[in-house]
């Protein structure tokens, strides 16, 4: 009887152990960056500010893993002028095969970017993996002038004076 027992012990032991597996860890970013496209339509110069003649923008994404992931891109203007907050410019998604832990996305507007700042939000397999923010500036350096909103309520204007037609004696 207690050989059976110990036999049946020995066994869910080991199938916890076995039911833990082996599996490899979820892919991870390791790094990510922006780059000033190199003149030949690479990534070159990596940077976290751009002009608005800065077309395309490389986002450069290194994998902690080379197995097949997909990872997506969006590129976001999160305050620009005309723009609704949060508006989505740009989204890409790419698949990498074995072995394979770099990716490269690039976005482009149709014409220049518009001064304002913007947000790359980057998903690995379908999960939130990391952000990169950044602003855009116009040709001269400045950024546009932000419109200032006073805090104050303003007051309601006073009410005017009904005339009321008056009746002939």
């Amino acid at each position: 009887m207690k050989f059976t027992y110990a036999i049946l012990i020995c066994a869910l032991f080991a199938v916890g152990v076995f039911a833990q597996g082996d599996a490899p860890p979820a892919p991870a970013i390791e790094e990510v960056y922006l780059a000033r496209d190199d003149g030949n339509g690479k990534a070159g110069e990596q940077v976290t500010e751009f002009r608005t003649t800065d077309v395309p923008i490389h986002c450069i994404v290194l994998l902690d893993t080379g197995g097949k992931t997909t990872v997506k891109m969006n590129f976001v203007a999160v305050q620009v002028a005309g723009v609704r907050p949060e508006t989505k410019v740009v989204t890409a998604s790419y698949t990498t095969a074995e072995n394979q832990n770099r990716v490269n996305f690039t976005g482009r507007p149709d014409g220049k970017w518009t001064p304002g700042k913007y947000r790359v939000d980057l998903f690995v397999n379908g999960k939130v993996a990391g952000k990169v923010e950044f602003e855009i500036k116009g040709a001269s350096g400045n950024m546009l002038a932000a419109k200032y909103v006073d805090p104050a309520p303003t007051p309601p204007p006073k009410p005017k004076p009904v005339k009321r037609p008056t009746k002939p004696n």
